[in-house]
């Protein structure tokens, strides 16, 4: 499966199950692990988690191989490895805390995708 289609299903089930915020980094020139690293806001840890279920069901219903999710339910953030494509689903107090975007997108291009 090509990595646009990939960015597509994690932003369509993403956005579908109410995530907020959500942001997709090219990181591609400037990272050795990903190509893509999304965030989303989740508004409670339970939201996250439900986040993440259905992130895997659809990208197991695509035959999407998942390298790994790391991050327990009371963390207040879930990490999605699919390879190219690293999803972050945080709480916002965490989100804001780690600054991922302040981290990765002085060097990447953003895109906004609410």
């Amino acid at each position: 499966m090509s990595k646009k289609n990939l960015l597509k299903i994690c932003n369509n089930s993403l956005s579908e199950n109410k995530a907020e915020n959500i942001l997709s980094l090219n990181v591609k020139d400037i990272s050795s692990f990903a190509d893509e690293i999304i965030i989303v806001t989740a508004n409670s840890n339970r939201h996250a988690s439900s986040l993440s279920d259905k992130l895997v069901e659809e990208l197991k219903k695509n035959n999407i191989n998942i390298l790994g999710v790391e991050g327990e339910l009371d963390s207040g953030w879930i990490l999605l490895d699919c390879g190219d494509v690293i999803v972050n689903i945080m709480k916002k107090d965490q989100r804001d805390l780690y600054d991922l975007e302040g981290l990765w997108g002085e060097n990447s291009y953003l895109k906004n995708f609410n």
